[in-house]
């Protein structure tokens, strides 16, 4: 996977938004004004990081060598995952869904209703 398709892949997210509050170089994907996933280019390596439950972020990391603790995050729920080929886009794409779902259950209840409401929840939480 490279920039462009994590970077569609994360605006396929119902009513994902990007925004860059860090700069040109470090691109966030928003749901209702929270995070959910973070797009750069560092030293020519393109990353992502994306929220994560944190037993599960432990076990990416021992599983995959492209995935790292968060950079400049909390390290026990969110991951950096080097879009360097180490990782099958199969699998970022489901990190990608789990990051927006994380998301998604933390807001607000109304917020949340409405987004079901619109897209099913298969569509929300897959």
């Amino acid at each position: 996977m490279d920039y462009k398709a994590a970077r569609d892949y994360l605006l396929s997210r119902p009513e994902a938004v990007e925004d860059f509050p860090f700069g040109p170089d470090a691109a966030v994907f928003k749901i209702k004004d929270k995070m959910f996933a973070l797009l750069s280019t560092r030293r020519g390596v393109v990353s992502v990081n994306l929220k994560c439950d944190p037993d599960e972020a432990q076990a990416l990391r021992d599983i995959f060598p492209g995935v790292l603790p968060g950079y400049h995050m909390n390290k026990k729920h969110w991951n950096t995952v080097l879009l360097d080929g180490s990782v099958p886009s199969y699998e970022i794409e489901r990190m990608m869904d789990n990051s927006y779902g994380l998301v998604v259950k933390g807001l607000r209840k109304v917020e949340r209703e409405a987004l079901e409401l619109a897209y099913g929840p298969d569509a929300v939480y897959r």
